[in-house]
């Protein structure tokens, strides 16, 4: 849930909006949709933080206990090294993209 409310918070940002050419009601079917396909995880913090942004670390908790191959992000500069750590790619949305088009 608090990984959810972050992604809301994130993408409701007028900065990430228009980048993404999205308006606010588009962004909140964007997320409805997100939430509906989600698998939930419990996350069990085993490790000290890895990085200076907490919703960067809710990020990276729930994809090593959801044993997530990937985290997709364009925030690769900041997750890097500590996702590499934990066996979990990081890919940006273009390259997630291009995986499954196969």
């Amino acid at each position: 849930m608090a990984l959810m409310l972050e992604y809301e918070a994130v993408c409701s940002r007028s900065a990430h909006r228009a980048a993404a050419g999205l308006t606010l009601k588009q962004v909140g079917i964007f997320l409805d949709s997100i939430a509906a396909l989600v698998e939930p995880v419990e996350t069990h913090c085993l490790w000290p933080p890895q990085l200076r942004d907490p919703g960067d670390e809710m990020v990276l908790e729930a994809a090593v206990n959801g044993q997530a191959q990937a985290i997709v992000t364009f925030n690769i500069r900041d997750c890097g090294a500590a996702a590499a750590q934990f066996g979990v790619d990081l890919l940006l949305p273009r390259a997630a993209l291009a995986s499954l088009k196969g």
